[in-house]
């Protein structure tokens, strides 16, 4: 089992994991990128606008190194905005990793390129994906901190690892199951995101339980359909990463992206919400990315694309959800 565990990205997640893997008697190493944020919770082992309900073992460091902070790692973690990952890595490049693994536990689709994590990290380290895995599920860092009963799955190409990465987060509290459907389990966990944002739409404009259902069970028929387009296996979306993050998401009090979604419900302004938060909501971005993969598969997609009008091309929330009620009438399973 791996010993020495690096996480780049001390948010939240960060920090719940680095706590997980630390009580498996892990050596832990955790970057955060700003000198300030590291200064905090090097020294009160917490941060109040984070996880101000834990604190970190004092044996777990605190570096704002990065290449100092991987240098002995057998375990990478990603904990990075997704859309912050390329440019971490591309600082990496003189380091060798041929003895490292590395778990992305970032939910989102890098705009532009398209790819999911996994894809950038062996795009810039050249990393083979028999090296990489994916940690995903119904995981808010508020509650894994707090030891409450949890399940994730984390995906890789290679049996080895996955059982690997399965058995240095798994406590007591934390249940890991293992998948061989790297794309699937990624796609799930990052345009679940943009169906948490519509849900937060649809309580802001303060829409009924009947709507909601609606809106999490279309949204899942969408996110399998473009998973399956892009090679992954359909019963993966009945799963962990699939529904079962979905529903986490769009219903929790912790979700940033329906926070965001409900604010824009209640007639805010989208800069001025991402402005208001300390953490990133993933699914503003992914949004982006969606609505692209959407149209480079020829797959329809009409929340992720009634999300993208209501954040960037200044669509009103009410008419959003009028017009999917509007679309034409078709038959129900997956279509």
């Amino acid at each position: 089992m791996f010993k020495n565990i690096t996480i780049l990205g001390a948010g939240s997640w960060g920090m719940a994991l680095a706590r997980v893997v630390q009580s498996n008697n892990a050596n832990v190493t955790m970057w955060e990128f700003d000198k300030d944020d590291c200064e905090i919770i090097r020294t009160q082992r917490c941060h109040p606008k984070k996880l101000a309900k834990i604190k970190l073992d004092d044996s777990i460091m605190i570096s704002n190194d990065l290449l100092e902070s991987v240098k002995n790692a057998e375990l990478v973690v990603l904990a990075v905005p997704s859309q912050s990952l390329r440019k971490v890595l591309q600082n990496l490049k003189a380091i060798d990793f041929s003895n490292t693994s590395f778990v992305n536990v970032a939910k989102g689709i890098e705009i532009g390129s398209l790819k999911r994590m996994s894809e950038v990290l062996h795009e810039e380290l050249e990393i083979p994906f028999e090296k990489i895995a994916t940690l995903s599920g119904p995981s808010h860092a508020e509650e894994v901190a707090l030891d409450i009963p949890t399940a994730v799955v984390t995906a890789s190409e290679s049996f080895e690892l996955r059982h690997e990465v399965q058995q240095i987060f798994s406590t007591n509290s934390l249940r890991v199951y293992h998948s061989d459907d790297l794309i699937g389990i990624e796609l799930g966990g990052s345009l679940k995101n943009i169906i948490a944002i519509a849900a937060g739409i649809s309580a802001g404009l303060q829409m009924g339980d009947n709507t909601m259902g609606a809106l999490l069970t279309r949204g899942l028929a969408e996110i399998t359909r473009l998973g399956q387009a892009m090679g992954a296996k359909p019963d993966t979306f009945a799963g962990l990463s699939g529904v079962g993050d979905l529903i986490t998401t769009c219903m929790s009090v912790h979700s940033r992206n329906r926070y965001v979604g409900e604010h824009i419900g209640q007639g805010e302004k989208l800069d001025d919400i991402i402005a208001s938060m300390t953490m990133v909501a993933e699914g503003v971005q992914t949004t982006k990315s969606g609505y692209e993969l959407a149209k480079k598969h020829n797959v329809e997609m009409p929340i992720t694309t009634g999300v993208f009008n209501v954040l960037f091309d200044n669509k009103a929330p009410a008419k959003g959800i009028r017009d999917l009620m509007k679309r034409d009438l078709k038959t129900e399973i997956w279509q």
